[in-house]
Parts: C-alpha cells; sequence; structure tokens
C-alpha cells in the first residue's frame, strides 16, 4: 500500500519537476488522501524557485480516473477529509507552466484536472470522458466552462451529454491536445516541451502566462461561479454514488471491448 508520500511522485532536474499521480491500481482516482498529497506538492513547488516547469502525469494506465467513486459511495473508509478545494486552489496558484502529459484515461475529475494544465499533450492510449452526468452530479471544478471554450461548445455538448470517450487522435483533431504521441514518447516530448520553455527569459515568460490567463478567465470567471452554485446545490447519497459507480464501470468495459473488436 502506498503511504501518503507516495501517492505523488515528485523528480526534479534542470529546472523541470515532473509530478507522477501514483495509485495505479486505483487508476489514479482521487481520494482524499491523494487530493490533499497533490495540493501539498504543487504547494511546494510553487514555493520552489528553481521550479520553471511542472509536469504532471500518471502511473499506469491511466492518467486519473476522476474522484474515488469507492471513497464516496462508502465502500472505503477515506483517509482524510475531503478538501478538493485545496487541491484547486494549490493548482490554480501555479505560476509556471503545466504541461499535462496524458498517459491513459483522463475521466471526469481527471479529466478536469487535465483542463487545469496549460499545455497538453496524449499518448496514443490516452481517452478523455465526462462521466458526470451519468453519475448524476454536475461538474465543480471548470469542467463545464473550460471544455467549450478550448474545443468548441457544440463538441463539448457531445461529450458531456453523452459520457462517451474521446480518442486521443479526435482529441488532438478538436484541439484539445497539442499533439499525440506513441507511449514511450509522452514523457519525452514533455519534457522536450518543458526545456524549450526553460530556454526563454523566466519574468517574461511568466508575465505572458499570467496576462494570457487573465484575459481567458475575464470571460470565464462569471462561468466558473454558476457552476460552482449548481454544484454546490445538488446533494447526493453514499448509495446513489455507488450504484452509479457499478453502471459506470459496466458501460466502460462495453465500450473498451467493443474498440478492441473493431
Amino acid at each position: 500500500m502506498n503511504t501518503f508520500k507516495n501517492l505523488v511522485l515528485v523528480a526534479s532536474r534542470d529546472g523541470i519537476a515532473e509530478v507522477t499521480l501514483n495509485r495505479p491500481k486505483a487508476m489514479n482516482a482521487l481520494s482524499a488522501d491523494l487530493q490533499a498529497r497533490i495540493a501539498e506538492v504543487f504547494e511546494s513547488l510553487q514555493e520552489d524557485e528553481s521550479v520553471e516547469v511542472v509536469i504532471l502525469t500518471g502511473a499506469g494506465r491511466a492518467f486519473c480516473a476522476g474522484l474515488d467513486l469507492k471513497e464516496i459511495g462508502g465502500e472505503v473508509e477515506a483517509g482524510r477529509p475531503r478538501a478538493p478545494g485545496n487541491m484547486l486552489r494549490a493548482i490554480g496558484g501555479m505560476t509556471r507552466p503545466i504541461i499535462g502529459a496524458i498517459n491513459g484515461y483522463a475521466v471526469t475529475g481527471g479529466f478536469e484536472l487535465a483542463l487545469m494544465c496549460d499545455i497538453l499533450i496524449a499518448s496514443t492510449e490516452a481517452r478523455f470522458a465526462d462521466t458526470h452526468a451519468r453519475v448524476a452530479v454536475v461538474p465543480g471544478w471548470g469542467l463545464s466552462q473550460r471544455l467549450p471554450r478550448l474545443i468548441g461548445i457544440s463538441r463539448a455538448k457531445e461529450l458531456s451529454l453523452t459520457g462517451n470517450y474521446l480518442d486521443a487522435a479526435t482529441a488532438c483533431e478538436w484541439g484539445l491536445v497539442n499533439r499525440v504521441t506513441e507511449p514511450e514518447a509522452l514523457l519525452p516530448a514533455a519534457r522536450s516541451i518543458a526545456a524549450d520553455i526553460c530556454s526563454t527569459d523566466r519574468r517574461t515568460r511568466t508575465t505572458i502566462k499570467r496576462i494570457m490567463d487573465e484575459g481567458w478567465n475575464a470571460t470565464l470567471e462569471h462561468g466558473l461561479e454558476t457552476e460552482r452554485g449548481a454544484s454546490r446545490a445538488q446533494g447526493i447519497s453514499a448509495d446513489f454514488i455507488r450504484r452509479r459507480r457499478k453502471s459506470i464501470q459496466a458501460r466502460a468495459r462495453a465500450q473498451q471491448a467493443s474498440t478492441q473488436r473493431d
């Protein structure tokens, strides 16, 4: 079993910090402990002046499968009181660029985590899905506002209203990710982009990132508050989450089997 510290692995070299979500057996599902550890890591990286770029990826076959529905449904005991706001603030407060290296499944909360990155590259094994409507939970981490701005509202509605999976090639075609690589080339590609970023003037690029974000968020802020209000207003029981989780897993297995047959 992973210790708390090992839930997120951090390796730093030449100004680049590689952050790896490390619950591979659980597809890096966001347990309370994992959320707390992510917050801790990003707060520490923000304070570390030697860090110029962050690469965020996942161990195993998933980037992140979203919130730990077993934990939320009461099937397993939560390690710590859940405080997702701390995680969101820690990632959102990062002034250095974050490159999301999407190695596998990025589902619902994991999809939202990917959308918090500044640059996304994907392995051919990457799959994106927004299953909020299938879990019957309104998004609360920005997906409903960020996704339409990136790929267009019609495509975003297709993804969010069906809960269907999006493959890496289509994600690239739609502008969700910058490029797609073979699995073994994913981290080298991310490191190459990070090194190019590090080669620019730090003060200038920090300002460019800030003003880009401020301009983009000027139209995003109201939408995010609208989403948070709708999410807070929804009450969900643990039993409901348990039942929905099983149906989502069955559907995901069926879709995966269908993809493999094709």
